[in-house]
């Protein structure tokens, strides 16, 4: 790569561009125009996102700094001041998720006929007496108090638990010394508890912490309780597994998945009236800094709000739950390989369902005429069809073989469970490659027919979870093409054994080759700008951050290639940069689906090329897991793909446009009409399974009124 792309100025780093991406989430929960429990969701996800960002982000960034590590990043940055950055912009991130609970959430679910009570204080003598009653018969019992003293040191307070800290003094004694003493709130009680109303229409809730605060003194009946609070801390969860030395994988995750409850706090969240007292030992304790000590004006963990947007009784403040439409080559009792021997079948999930792809592994485990079933899971459901059905085509005596990668990210304990169960049912099971995560989506079916073996193939760029499959946008492709079939067999033996192939027909896999397969089709289009041809690049995905693939952009966009960018959230290319980065638009959508699609365009001189992928441009992804690439050739599909990132590329009510400030602004809709891509493509799919004869009333595009500047906050 030139060097006079690979500037540091001309990176944004890969941490504070990803809370740019929370910063978005955030902004559709402080967005008015968004129904209100929807809002609530938006901002719950931000603090679960938050949650996992420091687990795992600042963890590793922490463990740099304690080993003294201070090389900078691409962006010129060494893991200090990465940190130092994070923490001021996270603390006023903070400040705004409370100030959007506070002044304009809350206000609303009162409005709508919720009331939180957030102060046991605010209770009425009719709710108060329902809430002591409640507790000693459902609470209490539940509840283990611990105090600190010299014969009981300070407890083994668990990683993102929800915890009370109380000082006490001993009754009747003067000269008493204060004492400390914690509580962990149980996770297996409801967090949410509803409690008699003053008006008929008006909801009452309160939280738990709420109600153990009020009790507390009849946890410690020896004792003057004089003053409780909540805390919460983070604990380093980044896993580190020297694969090389580990006899045996699954022993060596489950032995590591343990030390995530002890591992170093790296975060502290407190009430933001908590006792100086208190605090000062949750500091000494917990061997934390001040910067890493995050002030609440609210409940503490905010991602009890998704079981809020659970209670019923408030529908008409939330979006009408979508159903995914049936894939029209699918529809009826069709045989499902018989229609893809007619055709290669492309799926757009959560618009169209997600049920050809169990249906695709179901009758493969019950048809006689198959022979083997090959799989790779990344991450599935809890209660999932797919891993139900790979058991039962073993239990029929078919040769399964299913590669469960263990080291998913907090999918570990999940994944071993699957894994045993698949072993138990007699299941050839894969636990994944040395050094590398298997993230490819790929399924292989081998059947005999009447003409000789045909292997049939899925590949997506989503994960095959029945679950996530509703909330996450993706694209998969079901194939009997020959070529694809025989890559797909080669897969699955270099995944299960030593065998490389000389020769691919179509897929493209990293670490092996995906990275030079990239960068030789970005050198296409730049050798068709130098030539004065159109050369343009599309791609969707959900971050980049990768200084090779972003230097070959600048490259791109210097020679004049048009480069458009949809990318959900880090992007650490710059827009902007005179002769480097002019012809470089990027956008992201944040909306109800999360996006998930990986979608590559390359016009390359008229002969269009569309791939799809279970690869972001990450130097993870390219580098360090196993990912596949797959053309769509069938040109009615390459058009449906095509057409997809057309709908986005026009999205004028969630899009996000980036600006070379680095800010990330609302499409300026004056003139234009107001398109929102999901939307557009919920109704899509409904349509493609409407009679021609039936007129379509279209509800997406809506004559653009002038808008003054944007209504995203309060």
């Amino acid at each position: 790569m030139k060097k006079e792309y690979m500037k540091s100025e001309y990176f944004e780093n890969r941490e504070l561009s990803w809370l740019g991406f929370n910063e978005r989430i955030l902004g559709e929960a402080r967005d008015k125009k968004n129904p209100l429990f929807e809002r609530l969701k938006f901002l719950s996800i931000t603090a679960s996102n938050l949650d996992e960002f420091f687990m795992v982000r600042v963890a590793s960034l922490k463990d740099m700094v304690n080993a003294e590590y201070s090389k900078k990043d691409f962006s010129g940055m060494t893991p200090q001041q990465q940190l130092d950055g994070i923490h001021e912009r996270v603390h006023d991130f903070v400040n705004a998720q409370y100030s959007t609970w506070q002044r304009s959430l809350l206000p609303g679910l009162r409005q709508c006929g919720l009331q939180v009570i957030e102060d046991h204080e605010e209770l009425n003598p009719e709710q108060a007496r329902y809430v002591d009653q409640y507790f000693v018969e459902n609470v209490y019992p539940v509840l283990t108090p611990m105090a600190v003293d010299s014969s009981r040191p300070f407890p083994l307070v668990v990683n993102k638990t929800l915890n009370l800290c109380a000082l006490l003094m001993k009754k009747n004694e003067k000269e008493a010394e204060l004492e400390f003493a914690t509580v962990q709130v149980p996770a297996v009680l409801p967090r949410i508890i509803s409690i008699p109303s003053v008006e008929k229409e008006v909801k009452s809730v309160i939280l738990l912490e709420e109600m153990i605060a009020r009790n507390m003194s009849q946890l410690f009946l020896s004792y003057d309780v004089l003053c409780v609070h909540p805390y919460r801390i983070m604990r380093n969860a980044d896993l580190s597994i020297d694969e090389d030395e580990a006899s045996d994988l699954l022993k060596e995750i489950q032995k590591q998945l343990k030390k995530r409850q002890w591992g170093e706090v790296i975060r502290l969240e407190v009430d933001e009236k908590i006792d100086k007292r208190l605090l000062k030992i949750l500091k000494r304790e917990f061997e934390i800094k001040e910067d890493s000590i995050y002030w609440s004006s609210g409940p503490l963990d905010l991602t009890f709000l998704m079981k809020m947007y659970g209670l019923e009784g408030f529908d008409s403040y939330k979006t009408a739950a979508y159903i995914p439409q049936p894939v029209p080559e699918l529809t009826g009792k069709r045989d499902i390989f018989e229609e893809i021997r007619k055709r290669d079948i492309l799926l757009h999930h959560p618009y169209q369902t997600f049920d050809p792809v169990v249906d695709f592994v179901k009758k493969a485990a019950r048809d006689p005429q198959v022979l083997a079933i090959k799989q790779t899971l990344y991450r599935v459901s809890g209660n999932s069809p797919i891993i139900a059905a790979l058991a039962q085509a073993a239990e029929n005596g078919k040769q399964v073989s299913v590669l469960v990668e263990l080291k998913a990210r907090f999918d570990e304990e999940h994944n071993i469970a699957w894994a045993k169960m698949l072993e138990r049912a007699g299941c050839h099971v894969i636990y994944g490659l040395v050094g590398l995560k298997t993230h490819s989506k790929i399924t292989l079916i081998v059947r005999r027919e009447e003409d000789g073996i045909r292997r049939y193939v899925h590949l997506g760029t989503g994960n095959y979870n029945d679950s996530t499959a509703k909330l996450y946008t993706d694209m998969g492709l079901l194939t009997c093409s020959e070529p694809i079939g025989e890559d797909a067999t080669a897969v699955f033996n270099m995944l299960s054994g030593y065998s490389e192939p000389e020769n691919w027909n179509k897929l493209s896999l990293a670490p092996l080759w995906l990275r030079e397969r990239f960068l030789t089709m970005i050198q296409r289009e730049i050798a068709h700008a130098q030539n004065g041809e159109p050369a343009h690049i599309v791609a969707k995905m959900n971050s980049l951050c990768d200084p090779e693939m972003i230097g070959a952009l600048y490259e791109a966009s210097a020679a004049g290639v048009k480069i458009e960018l949809i990318i959900r959230g880090i992007c650490s290319l710059k827009v902007g940069i005179p002769g480097i980065s002019e012809n470089i638009h990027v956008r992201s959508i944040v909306g109800t689906f999360l996006e998930h699609s990986r979608i590559y365009y390359f016009l390359n001189g008229g002969q269009e090329e569309v791939y799809l992928a279970s690869a972001d441009w990450m130097p993870r992804n390219l580098d360090r897991r196993v990912e596949i690439l797959f053309p769509i050739e069938n040109e009615q599909l390459k058009k449906e793909v095509i057409h997809v990132l057309e709908i986005q590329l026009q999205d004028t009510v969630k899009a996000q446009i980036k600006e070379p400030s680095g800010v990330y602004e609302k499409v300026d809709r004056r003139g234009k009409a107001a398109i929102c891509s999901q939307e557009y493509f919920m109704e899509y799919a409904g349509n493609l399974n409407r009679p021609q004869e039936e007129p379509v009333q279209s509800r997406i595009f809506i004559p653009a009124e002038p808008v003054e500047g944007t209504e995203d906050g309060e």
